[in-house]
């Protein structure tokens, strides 16, 4: 157990490095950052990479966005065997719905126990 944390802070730390790295060094804006990362995801999905890396590195790959973009990739690659060419518009939403519900209720309870303040 203890080596599978440790690959996963190594793993993880490596990708939000990387982030940095692009942030520091190039004129890319976060947003394009953040979103080159999770197309990163489904295209080393589509290519059957991500599986094996995810496996590896276990929360340090699947935790970042880049997991979030294998997380959409699986999802419609699933519906589509199973519902057709309709899974292309529901089985990334399907396979999301459940991170993605836990990050608006969390903030939502958030937003409920502390104040909004200005940066000033």
């Amino acid at each position: 157990m203890l080596w599978d944390i440790i690959k996963a802070f190594l793993v993880g730390g490596a990708v939000c490095a990387v982030g940095q790295l692009l942030i520091d060094f190039t004129k890319l804006t976060p947003a394009r950052i953040l979103t080159g990362f999770v197309i990163t995801g489904v295209i080393l999905s589509a290519l059957g990479l991500y599986e094996p890396f995810a496996d590896f590195a276990g929360a340090g790959a699947t935790v970042p966005l880049t997991g979030f973009g294998h997380l959409l990739a699986e999802g419609i690659r699933k519906t589509i065997e199973n519902d057709g060419l309709l899974g292309i518009f529901t089985g990334g939403l399907t396979a999301a719905a459940g991170g993605v519900t836990a990050a608006l209720l969390f903030g939502l309870i958030a937003s409920f126990l502390f104040r909004q303040k200005d940066k000033s």
